[in-house]
């Protein structure tokens, strides 16, 4: 029953250490609970340790996923997301079967857990990890040297030594409180030195200006509003930002940012093309810089739609697109459609979309620039969650990274913050400035060492403006990064085969 106990604690405290309540030290403690009510545990109860962490944890998480899809979707949503942690628990009593802590071999099987959730299944979910509630954490800096994977080995250990050291302090040994310390001085150590990791933040300095435009009054969520509504509101937006720009309240920007679905009329359209064109280039004249936004198009013809993103220069009007590569399962694909129908009535209103094929890298020219036009790095709403899609725009060249998404699907709950905070995370692991742009908010723009220079309120009208470093510096994470999880691998499967190993007789190894 204690072990069970504290595999419900645990679960709280991972809980709380995530935006919403962002107490990022509780993250540590609620590993150190699935450790101690792990060791020495049969595989079963290591097990049903693990589900009641996994279901206290993403259950009140993931309560932001039931706004529209409703309770049976986020409850599904919930249970599928512990059988991980689930799986973890089992392998946590394997792996210490002999009772004591293993804070590095437990740290290495918390990171393949956090690597299966975010691959499997149908692309995975790689939300809520471990290095994502660190965003206000002295081991941040951690994320630059060892990626954000990494980062999440290093709370699982911090958890792992102070699951070890009170688990000494119960030993009846001389040598338990020792150890104990000893242990407690370890987490401290590795929760400071990260701190002292230098985070760069020189580069040219490009002045951004990021719209939000919430949704209109009367309407839940942007699909609902009537066409052109949106696209309204940002190009009349944006003519405000540009006649404050003449008045000489605000300095020129360099590069104007829409968020995902800022246009309602599909600008690749034969019919309504020609409007969403005129009103586009219109604002983009206006402000007299480049724009970039992102809405749904079926690229001019009646197949399947596809998330894009479209830039547009002055006097010149479309200059390039992206198409979202890595969609989100059961948003933007449905997998298991006539199953998944019985849990949402809103699962016929999700269109499967069409992925792109190549990284989001799109070189935008800005004449203020002496450097050149500027390399963007498109991770359009949950991409920036998915490791290889924001290495490959880092790798492919981006200097800055923009996170344009919407969130009106999610309500009033915690999701959004939950977004901010993982595109804070990503601008230190890779040390770029990263403009994260949303319909209803929170939006931001953020430096490349995690702090925000600007932030809007949620379902509120803004427009952002601050001036952002472009970088080309490579962190050492870009290539230590895709070695965490075979490294991991290694080292429980090293740890399995010596507990597996059968034990010779006691006279065959005095001979």
């Amino acid at each position: 029953m204690a072990r069970l106990l504290l595999g419900l604690l645990g679960g709280v405290a991972l809980w709380l250490a995530f935006p919403g309540y962002d107490v990022w030290w509780l993250a540590p403690v609620g590993c150190a609970a699935l450790a101690l009510a792990t060791a020495g545990a049969r595989p079963w109860v290591g097990a049903a340790a693990g589900l009641l962490l996994g279901l206290t944890w993403f259950a009140p998480m993931f309560t932001w996923a039931s706004t529209y899809a409703g309770a049976p979707a986020w409850l599904a949503m919930s249970l599928l997301s512990a059988l991980y942690p689930a799986a973890l628990g089992a392998l946590l009593s394997v792996v210490q079967r002999a009772g004591a802590v293993r804070p590095v071999v437990g740290a290495g099987a918390w990171v393949l857990m956090e690597w299966a959730r975010s691959v499997t299944p149908f692309g995975g979910f790689p939300w809520a990890r471990l290095g994502f509630s660190q965003a206000d954490s002295p081991m941040l800096g951690a994320a630059s040297v060892v990626a954000v994977t990494g980062l999440g080995f290093l709370v699982a250990l911090v958890g792992g030594l102070l699951a070890l050291s009170v688990q000494q302090t119960r030993a009846r040994e001389d040598r338990g409180w020792p150890r104990a310390l000893a242990g407690l001085g370890g987490s401290v150590v590795l929760i400071l030195v990260p701190a002292a990791v230098p985070r760069p933040v020189s580069g040219e300095t490009l002045t951004v200006a990021a719209v939000q435009g919430d949704i209109p009054e009367g309407y839940d969520r942007t699909l609902s509003a009537d066409p052109g509504t949106m696209l309204a509101r940002y190009t009349g937006r944006t003519e405000d930002l540009a006649a404050r720009v003449r008045s000489g309240a605000v300095p020129a920007p360099d590069l104007v940012l829409w968020p995902e679905g800022a246009t309602d009329l599909d600008p690749l359209d034969p019919e309504v093309g020609p409007v969403a064109e005129a009103r586009i280039r219109a604002a983009t004249d206006a402000v007299d810089a480049p724009v970039v936004l992102g809405g749904l198009s079926r690229r001019g013809g009646t197949g399947a739609a596809a998330n894009m993103v479209f830039s547009y220069l002055p006097d010149q009007g479309l200059d390039q697109t992206y198409r979202k590569v890595y969609l989100a399962p059961f948003g933007e694909v449905m997998p298991l459609r006539p199953l998944v129908r019985h849990l949402s009535p809103w699962v016929d209103r999700i269109e499967d979309l069409v992925p792109g094929e190549r990284p989001g890298v799109m070189p935008v020219p800005v004449p203020a620039q002496e450097d050149g036009p500027v390399a963007l790095g498109l991770a359009v709403c949950f991409e920036v969650a998915v490791d290889r899609a924001v290495r490959d725009l880092v790798s492919g060249g981006a200097e800055l990274l923009v996170v344009p998404t919407s969130n009106a699907w999610f309500g009033r709950g915690d999701q959004s913050v939950q977004h901010l905070a993982i595109s804070r995370v990503r601008a230190v692991e890779y040390g770029r400035s990263v403009a994260h742009v949303s319909n209803v908010g929170v939006s931001a723009l953020i430096a490349p060492d995690g702090t925000v220079a600007d932030r809007t309120a949620p379902y509120t009208r803004a427009t952002m403006l601050a001036g952002l470093p472009r970088r080309t510096a490579p962190t050492l994470s870009l290539s230590t990064g895709p070695w965490v999880v075979p490294v991991a691998a290694v080292i429980v499967t090293l740890a399995g085969l010596k507990t597996v190993r059968p034990r010779r007789p006691r006279a065959t190894r005095a001979r």
